[in-house]
Order: structure tokens, then sequence, then C-alpha cells
């Protein structure tokens, strides 16, 4: 039996989300020869060749193909297995995941002032990551937006905010008081990989069942806003992530006739901490004030 080690199983998934040795290797820290070398381990150990590299590039090999889901799962599972015992050990530990354009800071000093013996922290995540975040323990309760898949979660609306339309400065609707859905018609708006998120932030189906105009494929939000910045497409954001004051090349306008975007508070279902209950309440709180 081939004991593995996960540290070359975790450069494994790496190189293979990004079939890249080069960014792979940037990405971890370490040399690209190094990087090569601990790769060549890791097929030693498992006793089959991972990627073939040729002159159009790296790609997984019919090994590569089957080892890499049960890869990405014992990653995983080590993450989980750590953060499990690393919360029962710190039983007055809380990390507080956000995503893009929500703050926290009011509901975290409030949570530090009535816990002053608490190690609270707060951890930035991307638009796709609280979920996954709150299972595999790298935090414990998450400010976020609809959509999210709940199942195995405590999901609760503290606030609904405005939806904005977010377009270039030189776009035909920029300036104007307010648009609507029959204004933006024809505009494409990026296509995001989660099919979920993808319908609700592009309205599609649009009223009466037609489908939205299709828009360059992104997974960033900053991808999103280098093609609508170049007049590729419109974006629908939530009235938060305005950024006309970090993208002077980019403007909002008020958006009505559609449902306005809910903010959430997310932990794992039945989490017994005591300060995971304590934030809830606080967020909460923090929301009705």
């Amino acid at each position: 039996m081939t004991d593995l080690d996960l540290r070359l199983v975790r450069y494994f998934t790496t190189v293979a989300s990004h079939l890249h040795y080069g960014r792979a290797a940037a990405e971890l820290h370490i040399a690209q020869p190094s990087l090569s070398r601990q790769i060549s381990r890791l097929e030693a150990q498992v006793g089959a060749r991972l990627f073939d590299r040729t002159r159009q590039g790296t790609r997984l090999t019919e090994a590569g193909e089957a080892f890499l889901p049960h890869a990405r799962a014992l990653v995983r599972s080590a993450q989980q297995a750590t953060a499990a015992a690393r919360a029962a050990a710190r039983p007055t530990r809380i990390t507080v995941g956000y995503t893009a354009g929500l703050i926290v800071t009011p509901v975290v000093r409030n949570l530090r002032h009535r816990h002053p013996d608490a190690d609270v922290r707060t951890l930035h995540l991307k638009w796709n990551e609280p979920r996954q975040a709150l299972l595999d323990r790298r935090v414990d309760a998450a400010i976020t937006r609809l959509p999210l898949q709940t199942d195995g979660l405590d999901v609760t609306v503290l606030y609904d905010e405005p939806k904005m339309l977010l377009v270039p400065v030189g776009h035909r609707l920029a300036g104007k008081e307010s648009v609507t859905l029959d204004d933006i018609e024809g505009e494409p708006i990026p296509r995001f990989p989660d099919p979920e998120w993808d319908a609700y932030w592009r309205v599609d189906p649009r009223p009466g069942g037609r489908p939205a105009p299709d828009g360059p494929s992104v997974e960033t939000i900053e991808d999103k806003l280098e093609h609508i910045a170049a007049g590729q497409a419109v974006a629908i954001v939530p009235a938060a992530l305005h950024t006309g004051g970090t993208r002077p090349d980019l403007t909002t306008v008020p958006l009505h006739g559609v449902e306005p975007s809910h903010v959430v508070v997310a932990t794992r279902a039945a989490d017994s901490s005591r300060l995971v209950a304590a934030f809830r309440v606080s967020a909460v709180t923090a929301s009705s004030g």
C-alpha cells in the first residue's frame, strides 16, 4: 500500500487546475524546476505518468484524469480534518468570511467587544467560495449574497440591496436616472460558470420567457469589469459594488423592475459554537438596526 505525500498531491491538483507548470509554480511560490521534480516524485509513488508535456502545452494523461477527483478529495479531506482539530482545540476562535462589497467590520467589532477572550478573524472570499469555505471549515460564518445552495447550511436573509446596471462611461445609458430590462434588451451580459448564479444575475429568462442575450464567459469579477470597460457587455450588479470610485471608466445606473439583491449570513447547519451563535445574533441585530 502506497503512502502518498499530501504536499505532492496538492502540487498535482494545482498543476491540473492551470495545466501550466509556470503558473502553478507561481501560485505555489516554488521554482518551476522544483515543481517538475515533485510531480515526478508523485508519479513514482502512484506508479503512473499523470501529465503529458508537449510543445502544445501540458495535459492530463488518462491516469491523471482518473487520479484528479480523488486527489482533490484527499486535499479537501485533509483541510477539513485540520480545521476540525483546530476548532476543537481552540473553542474561542471564529473566522468570518465575506464577499465583495460587503462590510463586516461593525459586526466583527461588536463580537470582539462582547467576547474579548475570542480570536475573531476575517477572510475575504471570492463570489463562488462561501458554501465550500463553510463546509471545508475555512470559515465558520459568511456574509454573502444569494443565490447560494443552502443544503447543509443555516442561511438567514439580513437585508436587501437594490440592483444597478454597470456600464462604461461612454455607454448610451450612462447618466440616465434609471433603466429597465427593456432598455437592455439586446445588451450582452457576461456569463459565469455557475448556472444558478448566472441565471440570477443575468435575469435569464427574462419576463415572458425570452432568453437574456449571451455575453463573454468570465470566471472572476475582475474579468467581468474588463469586458464592460471595453464596451463588450454590461452587467447587473448589487448597489454596494458601485465601482465609480475605483474605476473611472465605469459607472452605474439604477435598474428598476427587478427584485433586489439579498444579503445573507450563512453558517454550517447544527454548528453548536457559542461564537457562531453570537455572530449570527449580532449580524441580524445590526441589519435590523
